[in-house]
């Protein structure tokens, strides 16, 4: 009986520790005046777009999977599509990635927040940029 009990303890430890590592835990949050100074030598950027991005906080988990919520507002008079191509992170080696597939509408003038992934990096993002019209 002993035994069964260690056993299934042991199960559960390591049950619970296994879905640990999925758990996103947020890294900072990080304002608009953070200035870094990474070389692109080849001259990675955003896709030009009328949207502004205003904050962003960074997760990830100990798996190494990236996140970030951001909160963009579209700038244009008209609705628009935005896509992972208008966002970028740069990465603490140095590295510039867009964050996985996806597309959402905004409005005229609408700020929207939502959760996006960059895939797994064993370094951690530092800034993610736009690159807005205006």
């Amino acid at each position: 009986m002993q035994r069964l009990l260690g056993i299934l303890l042991c199960f559960l430890s390591f049950s619970a520790s296994a879905t640990d590592s999925d758990t996103l835990t947020v890294d900072r949050a990080v304002n608009a005046d953070i200035e870094l100074a990474f070389a692109n030598d080849r001259d990675i950027e955003p896709t030009l777009s009328d949207f502004e991005l205003l904050n962003y906080v960074i997760m990830s988990n100990e798996a190494g999977e990236r996140y970030a919520v951001v909160t963009l507002k579209n700038q244009a008079s008209g609705s628009r599509q935005l896509e992972s191509k208008h966002l970028m992170a740069l990465f603490a080696n140095g590295e510039r990635k867009q964050p996985s597939d996806f597309k959402l509408n905004f409005e005229a003038n609408e700020t929207q927040s939502l959760t996006i992934s960059f895939g797994q990096n064993k370094f951690p993002i530092l800034a993610i940029n736009s690159n807005n019209r205006h």
